[in-house]
C-alpha cells in the first residue's frame, strides 16, 4: 500500500494538497520538533458515532477521501454503544497504526481509556455539539480541515484526567454542572446546537444546592461552601468555555475552581468571566491548581467527567501526564511562548497561600 512521503520542510505546515494548514487556538508545550514524522502511518480504524449531530455528515465523506489520497487505508467500523467501540479498538489494536474517533466529546472521552492501554496515536473528527477537545488542541469543525490536520501528520503528547478510575480529556463537574448535563437531551442539542448550553443552564438554576465542600490540593487544604465544582485536565469545557485562562492540556496539572453560593443574578454577571476563564478574578469564585485534588463533601454528591456520569464523591481527581499521543494542528499566533507556558500554570498566591494540613483554611 502507498505512504504519504513528506519532507521535512513540508511536514510542518503543508497540507497533501499544497495548501498551508494554519489553525490558531493551541495550547500544548511540546517542541515542533517532536511532533513530526517523515510519513503519514498507512493504515487506520475509523470509529464514527453514527447518532453525532454531524455523524452523517456528507462532508465526512469528502474528508475521508483526503485520508484515502494520503495514503491512508480506513478500516471503518460505526459503534452501537460505549461498550462497543472499547471492544473494537481491543480487537484492532494489534492491527492498525492509529485510531479516528469521530464524534462530540462523549464519544471520545469513552474510547480514551481503550486507546491509551493500546498505546497508538489517536485522530479525532469534531462532529458533535461543543467538540471542546478540539478546541484545546486547535483543531477546526470542518470534516475536510479536521481531515487535512491528520494528513499533516502532526503529533502531540497531551495529559489524560481521572476520576474515580474514569479517564477524561476535558473538565468534570459537581453540583450545578451535573444538573446541566441532565438538561442537555439529544434533542436539546439538535434543536439548540451549541446554544443548547445556555438553555440548559438557565433550566439548570432552579435546581442549584449549596453543600459543604472539603478540598487537598497537592498538599494544601480548604473548606467552604460551593454550588459548583470544576476540574479541569483540558482548556475548554460546555461549548467554549474555559475552565482556566492559564489551562493546558499538557502542562501535567488540573485546574480547579469553585463557585460559592450567590444569586441567579450574580451568576449572571459573573458569566462573561467564567467563558473566559477568568474567575481567579472576583472574590466569588475559588481557584487553585495541583497535580492531585481530593474532594469531600458533607453528603455523596454525583460526578459528571466530558458529560458523563463519573461516580460520586469522595473523589480523587488525577493527571496522566503524556497519556496519548493525538494528532493535532499547527502552532498559531495563540500559542504561548514555553516560557510564559512554565510560568502561567501556578496557583494565585493571594488566593492560595501554602497551609498546613487539617483544613485550616477556610474560604468565606
Amino acid at each position: 500500500m502507498s505512504m504519504l512521503r513528506l519532507r521535512p520542510e513540508r511536514a510542518e505546515n503543508m497540507g497533501p494538497d499544497n495548501s498551508k494548514i494554519h489553525f490558531p487556538g493551541i495550547h500544548l508545550r511540546n517542541s515542533p520538533e517532536e511532533t513530526v514524522q517523515a510519513s503519514l502511518p498507512s493504515k487506520a480504524l475509523l470509529l464514527v458515532n453514527p447518532s453525532s449531530r454531524r455523524g452523517r455528515d456528507e462532508n465526512l465523506q469528502d474528508g475521508l477521501a483526503i485520508l484515502e489520497q494520503a495514503g491512508v487505508e480506513l478500516i471503518r467500523r460505526d459503534p452501537e454503544s460505549r461498550e462497543h467501540l472499547v471492544e473494537l479498538i481491543a480487537e484492532y489494536r494489534n492491527q492498525v497504526d492509529f485510531f479516528i474517533v469521530g464524534g462530540g466529546d462523549g464519544t471520545i472521552s469513552a474510547a480514551a481509556e481503550a486507546i491509551y492501554k493500546a498505546g497508538k496515536p489517536l485522530a479525532i473528527l469534531p462532529l458533535g455539539t461543543a467538540n471542546d477537545l478540539a478546541r484545546s488542541v486547535g483543531i477546526p469543525p470542518n470534516v475536510e480541515d479536521a481531515c487535512r490536520i491528520i494528513a499533516g501528520n502532526r503529533k502531540r503528547r497531551i495529559d489524560l484526567g481521572m476520576v474515580n478510575g474514569q479517564f477524561f480529556f476535558n473538565v468534570a463537574h459537581i453540583g450545578l454542572g451535573v444538573h446541566i448535563t441532565y438538561e442537555l437531551t439529544p434533542e436539546i442539542k439538535k434543536k439548540w446546537g451549541v446554544f443548547s448550553y445556555l438553555h440548559a443552564f438557565f433550566r439548570a438554576l432552579s435546581r442549584k444546592q449549596t453543600f459543604r465542600l472539603y478540598l487537598q490540593v497537592d498538599d494544601h487544604n480548604y473548606r467552604m461552601r460551593s454550588i459548583h465544582v470544576a476540574v479541569g485536565n483540558g482548556r475548554f469545557y460546555g461549548g467554549g468555555n474555559v475552565v482556566d485562562e492559564r489551562a493546558r492540556i499538557d502542562s501535567g496539572e488540573l485546574y480547579l475552581y469553585s463557585l460559592k453560593p450567590q444569586s441567579a443574578w450574580e451568576l449572571l454577571t459573573l458569566a462573561p468571566l467564567l467563558r473566559g476563564g477568568k474567575q481567579r478574578l472576583v472574590k466569588r469564585t475559588f481557584t487553585a491548581i495541583g497535580k492531585q485534588i481530593r474532594i469531600t463533601t458533607t453528603r455523596p454528591r454525583e460526578i459528571h467527567a466530558d458529560g458523563e456520569p463519573a461516580g460520586y464523591t469522595p473523589a480523587v481527581f488525577e493527571v496522566v501526564p503524556g497519556a496519548l499521543e493525538l494528532f493535532v494542528a499547527e502552532e498559531g499566533p495563540a500559542l504561548e511562548s514555553q516560557a510564559n507556558l512554565e510560568g502561567s500554570a501556578q496557583p494565585d498566591a493571594a488566593q492560595n497561600p501554602p497551609e498546613p494540613n487539617h483544613w485550616e483554611k477556610t474560604v468565606a
